[in-house]
């Protein structure tokens, strides 16, 4: 899992704390290469890029952001409306972002202009 997070991180770009609502948020841009690991048999033929790795790009945005590891408590809603191609750019934004080391719900959501790709929220927790 390390060098999947590594090579999300690499293809992250534009990370910025914002206010959405006057809450809290981040937001982010993602490109993958066409060589990147996550598309390696998902699928042989029509590369996707897979759930998990969708996931991933919030956490390392968090982690980015506090400059800590998160740890994965529980997914506790993930919907997929939207593939991901390689060299796609798509943007995650992430909300319900703390500054605690208690656990907390983030809610994510990536898209592509006004394509909708997932929603996602998490349990995490601060290392």
């Amino acid at each position: 899992m390390s060098i999947i997070k590594r090579e999300v991180e690499q293809c992250m770009t534009a990370l910025e704390a914002v206010v959405i609502q006057e809450l809290p948020a981040l937001t982010a841009r993602f490109t993958f290469p066409e060589d990147f690991i996550g598309f390696q048999g998902h699928f042989p033929g029509n590369k996707i890029l897979p759930g998990v790795c969708q996931i991933q790009c919030a956490l390392t945005m968090l982690e980015k952001w506090r400059n800590r590891d998160v740890i994965l408590k529980e997914i506790v809603h993930a919907k997929f409306f939207s593939t991901v191609v390689p060299s796609e750019e798509f943007a995650c934004v992430c909300k319900g972002i703390e500054a605690t080391d208690a656990d907390f719900i983030l809610k994510s959501y990536l898209s592509k202009g006004d394509r909708k790709i997932s929603e996602l929220k998490l349990k995490v927790r601060f290392k």
